[in-house]
């Protein structure tokens, strides 16, 4: 019963070894191993006990620093960030203090001009692929008209 991790009690013992209880409450032999194996039992599930907490406490330490570690990381990563951020920010400031009023002034005119621009371009590229498209069809008319005309030529029997 101590192998198979079996709760021993006297009852458990008399079903086991097909006795009665009595018998072994009788019997000082009887007695006394059951009651030494009972608390030799209880000791190996103390001992169990104690050893799956320890593996707990054990696997939750390892977690616990694997967290510190990555957390540690991270805030090395967050601060690299911010450096970088800082850096660009700063970069960006420098540049807004070269530009003045009229260069913001030109350069948001030349923007508009050439968005005008672009809109031109784009309708007159679609105007373009429009009549490519016209062309194409016409072509493809033309020649279907043309081998119907051969097929006239060639075979006189099939006139309109």
């Amino acid at each position: 019963m101590r192998r198979e991790k079996t709760t021993i009690t006297f009852a458990g013992v008399a079903r086991r070894a097909d006795v009665s209880r009595t018998f072994l409450y009788e019997n000082p032999a009887a007695r006394a191993v059951v009651s030494t194996n009972m608390t030799a039992a209880a000791a190996d599930r103390l001992a169990a006990d104690a050893q799956q907490q320890a593996d707990i406490e054990a696997s939750w330490r390892e977690r616990a620093l694997n967290a510190e570690a990555m957390l540690k990381t991270a805030h090395e990563e967050i601060m690299k960030q911010r450096n970088h951020i800082g850096e660009l920010m700063g970069q960006i400031r420098d540049l807004e203090t070269e530009w003045t009023d009229d260069t913001m002034q030109r350069i948001t005119t030349d923007n508009t001009s050439l968005k005008q621009k672009v809109r031109e371009l784009s309708q007159g590229n679609q105007s373009l692929d429009d009549r490519l498209k016209a062309a194409r069809s016409n072509v493809r008319f033309q020649d279907r008209r043309i081998a119907e005309l051969e097929l006239q030529l060639l075979d006189p029997t099939t006139r309109n």
